[in-house]
């Protein structure tokens, strides 16, 4: 695995008609194949969406937040993920141990664990009273494509989103990362032509990044002109604790609550996103139960 620090740069080009944002999450994939003891097709999927969202995220603004649901009839399940402003990204698969037979081009089957039919959700908080929801049909499960799919009907932002998991044969993420270009109003029609065809000249993003190529160097292959703006890192982290499972708890109700304290001598909860284990004895949820009463 490269040992390169994750991070992200953002960009413009074309005299601000085109945006470009571009990635690395090798650690990020990494660290969530561990936590969750993911199988390589159900990483590199896993791995796809929190490249996708780590990018998402870094267009929102201060506190905002999002959240990506990728929702398929392949046998991986839901897809979700976090992420936010500040590069914080964390994210689970319904069925972590999915692995299929490589696809007809040798890679791995992505859209097979994902599944061709369903839908992609994307809900964002803005520190508003109603979050924003934006949703998509699935339209190949390759998720690139899905993103590209996503950002041209649910935001009306004609994009090319690229995204990449190359997964060793110990299970390990050798590389991940992914870009996405969005043009804006303005451009003329030879200049969207010329990035169209760069972006199919475009080796894939793995392989890039597996011959060391920078995050710079990647946005240049497809706009010469890029200037980049602004760059931050990108990191596992996750929002779960003792005190929230704790109100988690609580709000289940005195019959719920009951219920756990005859079953068993304590009661674990785990966290979906980081696999933390909490832990809580009849006693202690004895007193999470006068709690309840008294609300």
């Amino acid at each position: 695995m490269s040992q390169e620090k994750d991070r992200l740069i953002r960009g413009t080009a074309m005299d601000g008609k085109v945006r470009a944002f571009a990635v690395r999450t090798t650690q990020l994939v990494d660290e969530l194949r561990r936590r969750h003891d993911t199988y390589p097709t159900a990483t590199a999927a896993l791995g796809r969406t929190l490249t996708a969202a780590a990018m998402m995220g870094s267009m929102m603004k201060g506190n905002e937040k999002l959240t990506v649901q990728v929702k398929g009839d392949g046998p991986i399940g839901q897809i979700v993920v976090d992420a936010n402003a500040n590069g914080e990204v964390r994210g689970y698969v319904n069925d972590p141990h999915v692995h299929l037979p490589s696809n007809s081009l040798g890679k791995l089957d992505v859209a097979g664990a994902v599944g061709t039919s369903g839908f992609i959700h994307v809900i964002k908080d803005l520190g508003l009273k109603e979050p924003y929801r934006g949703s998509v049909p699935i339209i190949s499960g390759e998720l690139g494509e899905d993103f590209t799919y996503y950002f041209a009907v649910s935001e009306q932002t004609p994009s090319a989103v690229g995204l990449g998991v190359l997964v060793d044969s110990d299970s390990s993420v050798i590389v991940a990362g992914g870009f996405i270009i969005q043009l804006l109003p303005g451009l003329e029609d030879k200049e969207i032509a010329a990035i169209e065809q760069a972006i199919g000249q475009l080796p894939p993003v793995t392989s890039l990044l597996d011959q060391g190529l920078e995050l710079e160097e990647m946005l240049k292959w497809i706009i010469p002109d890029v200037r980049v703006l602004d760059e931050m890192d990108i990191t596992f982290a996750c929002t779960c604790s003792r005190e929230r499972v704790e109100k988690t708890l609580i709000s289940l109700g005195e019959d719920e609550l009951n219920q756990l304290m005859e079953e068993d001598e304590q009661t674990e909860v785990v966290c979906d996103f980081c696999r933390e284990s909490y832990v809580f004895k009849r006693e202690e949820l004895r007193e999470l139960l006068e709690q309840a009463k008294s609300k």
